[in-house]
């Protein structure tokens, strides 16, 4: 409960300091905005305009040599910031600046900038932005011309897409040529093994009926049935060849593979022309949940990832069962081919010389057919992707072409008006808070008590009256009449009535609180005397309205009595001294001992008396009153004075031998003040209501002065 009071005054505190600054935090603030709004004003203004443009990944294999690739394309997560950089690139800019001829442009005039500088100029106007969850990036420029801002932001568009295709143009080209050399190659390779294969048939004299085929009917001399022998083998040797690349093929594939690659092979699987299209549908509709944004822990997204497993573990368990099948008919067809070439090898051994021609054709043709099937294989390649590429696609196509803007886009003015006044805001409230740091002032009842170590008697509000001109009873008297009462309590003995107010400067407020405190004791029925012993700055005499020509000077001087200068008022109970005029060559006669009888004289006569006394930092009269009187009593101006020299007052009236029994703080903002708002709403608890009439406590019975002869007025 203490800490939560105490976080509330300090909050309080904090309240209280910016609302008694709020001048200095508003001027502060007016400063700053006048400042931001001539920056503002003065700065040049820049338009911006931007192209929106869809950027796409190169693929990976653009030309292959044996048909199109089996690999999928992935994405790289780092592509659209490698396009951010190629941007900024020579290669693009550039070209940019030439085409417009930026350097004239952006020259001033009589001079020619570089083209480095004018390259990192405009690389500092760009502004490129990625549109979130797609492939669309945005490519803006600023300057201070709505036109060339749109013209160079439409340019850096075209040229990044010339350059992207002209590279990818580069590269296709590159991949068919690579291409057509391997056509060349395997061409001039059927051609050779062509011409051997008829050379030898010609000279041997084989008929053969299709040269080209490779299951075609061969005779020649008397080993035909070498030679037919010799085909089933060539024949054999040529299906376990197919199988086996076949079983390589096979076992290279992935199940995702599976399906396209059994219909290449003829092999036909109804397991994998099931499962497979169900793993594909899963994948995409992964893929799909994915990019919707789901993550791997949401529900949908592990079902799937459970159905795709369980698809690729029958898809990978039936590739195994097709592996083994393939493998055991490779194994059958080689023990075929091992028995057809054991069969071949014993009708040679009786007819080898004879039939040798034949073998040696047979051979060659098989070469022939072989180089063949490759050579076409490499063409088709080369003629599918030829076509393909002569289709050029879109690596950056441009969806949205920079306009002229209509209105500046820098400076940004709500922005910068915003970002001002809170600039204003912080740094007015900080200069308060600093300046109040600064401030070594008496601001507290507890700033009083920690550093002067005496109490506080009363809290005076700022623009108080002189209650004795008032008509009746006011909100003022009642700090008054707390005052009075602190003052009893307060008193160092029970015959303690002569009083001295001091202050540590003039205009604290000290005289107006000894005459409102003498006219509240005056009320309250105490026989009161009023001594004005300023006689440098005399002016209880204005509260009074009374002539200042005769007084206390002149009974200091020997030239009246005491009673002559006593003067009878209005108020009933209050008698008044003025000062009298002070002479020239006669300061310093408050240090006398005629003062000293007055002193005594009017304790004997009056039931208090208070001696107005001049600042006791400024002149020794304040420290004299102060030595000869019961009481002391310090007055300071709230937030006036910094708190050394109210230690040194203090030390003042200490090293006379006053007894200082409090301090009154005065003109405090009671209303504005959170800390003192209870003094402003006092009279509302202790005032009269209205429609009763005021009753008066009745006066002690003190001691009225025996001398009544006074002058009245």
């Amino acid at each position: 409960m203490n800490d939560s009071n105490e976080v509330k005054l300090h909050f309080l505190d904090y309240w209280r300091i910016i609302r008694l600054r709020m001048g200095l935090i508003l001027l502060t603030f007016f400063l700053v905005m006048v400042t931001a709004g001539v920056t503002t004003y003065f700065l040049p203004k820049k338009y911006y305009s931007k192209v929106t443009m869809e950027v796409k990944q190169d693929k990976s294999d653009l030309v292959q040599t044996f048909g199109p690739g089996q690999f999928r394309q992935t994405y790289d997560p780092q592509f659209v910031a490698t396009q951010f950089q190629i941007l900024q690139k020579t290669e693009i800019l550039y070209p940019v600046i030439e085409r417009l001829d930026l350097i004239k442009e952006f020259s001033p005039p009589g001079q020619r900038l570089p083209l480095q500088q004018v390259y990192i100029q405009l690389r500092n106007s760009m502004k490129l932005n990625e549109v979130r969850n797609t492939g669309l990036i945005e490519v803006g420029a600023k300057d201070t011309d709505a036109q060339r801002a749109a013209n160079i932001a439409n340019a850096i568009a075209v040229v990044y897409q010339e350059e992207r295709q002209h590279e990818l143009d580069k590269n296709v080209a590159r991949g068919l040529e690579q291409l057509k050399d391997e056509v060349d190659r395997r061409r001039k390779e059927m051609e050779d093994t062509s011409a051997v294969a008829m050379q030898i048939r010609a000279r041997e004299g084989i008929v053969d009926s299709d040269p080209d085929k490779e299951n075609s009917v061969i005779s020649g001399g008397e080993g035909g049935n070498v030679l037919q022998r010799q085909q089933q083998v060539n024949e054999q040797q040529i299906k376990v060849v197919e199988l086996e690349r076949q079983l390589e093929m096979i076992n290279s594939l992935s199940p995702e593979q599976l399906q396209d690659a059994l219909k290449t092979l003829g092999i036909d699987d109804t397991t994998v022309s099931r499962n497979l299209p169900l793993l594909q549908d899963a994948a995409a509709e992964h893929a799909r949940l994915t990019n919707l944004g789901l993550g791997v822990n949401h529900p949908r997204i592990k079902a799937l990832d459970a159905q795709m497993a369980t698809y690729q573990k029958i898809l990978g368990d039936q590739l195994n069962t097709i592996k083994i099948t393939q493998a055991n008919r490779l194994r059958l067809e080689k023990d075929k081919l091992s028995g057809l070439q054991e069969m071949s090898k014993a009708s040679r051994t009786d007819d080898i010389k004879e039939k040798a021609s034949l073998v040696e054709y047979v051979d060659a043709k098989n070469k022939y057919i072989q180089a063949r099937k490759l050579y076409e294989s490499v063409e088709l390649s080369y003629v599918t992707q030829k076509m393909n590429n002569s289709v050029k696609g879109d690596s950056a196509k441009i969806w949205e072409k920079a306009e002229k803007a209509e209105y500046p886009s820098e400076p940004n003015v709500p922005a910068y008006m915003g970002m001002a006044a809170i600039i204003g805001l912080v740094l007015g409230v900080g200069l308060a808070f600093f300046i109040d740091y600064l401030d070594t002032s008496v601001k507290t009842l507890d700033d009083v008590e920690r550093y002067l170590q005496i109490p506080v008697l009363a809290v005076i509000p700022n623009n108080v009256s002189i209650l004795m001109k008032n008509a009746g009873d006011t909100s003022d008297a009642e700090a008054y009449r707390i005052l009075r009462a602190a003052v009893e309590f307060n008193k160092p003995y029970r015959d303690a009535n002569t009083f001295t107010l001091i202050s540590g400067g003039p205009g604290e407020g000290k005289s107006t609180t000894l005459n409102n405190l003498a006219y509240t004791c005056a009320k309250g029925g105490y026989n009161v005397l009023v001594v004005d012993a300023d006689l440098r700055r005399a002016s209880q005499h204005h509260f009074f309205d009374v002539d200042n020509s005769f007084g206390l000077t002149d009974y200091l001087l020997g030239r009246a009595e005491i009673d002559e200068i006593i003067k009878t008022t209005k108020i009933d109970n209050l008698s008044f001294i003025p000062s009298g005029l002070l002479p020239g060559d006669s300061v310093g006669i408050l240090n006398s001992q005629r003062m000293t009888d007055l002193i005594a004289k009017v304790k004997s006569q009056y039931d208090l008396v208070f001696f107005d006394s001049p600042p006791i930092l400024g002149v020794s009269d304040g420290s004299v009153l102060a030595s000869e009187v019961d009481v002391t009593i310090m007055v300071v101006q709230h937030r006036r004075f910094p708190r050394v020299m109210l230690q040194r007052v203090k030390q003042a009236v200490l090293n006379v031998g006053g007894r200082l029994i409090g301090v009154v703080l005065n003109n405090v903002d009671a209303k504005h003040d959170d800390g003192y708002s209870y003094y402003y709403n006092y009279n509302e608890y202790y005032g009269p209501r209205r429609g009763t009439p005021k009753i008066e406590a009745p006066a002690p019975q003190l001691a009225r002065p025996r001398d009544t002869h006074r002058e009245d007025y």
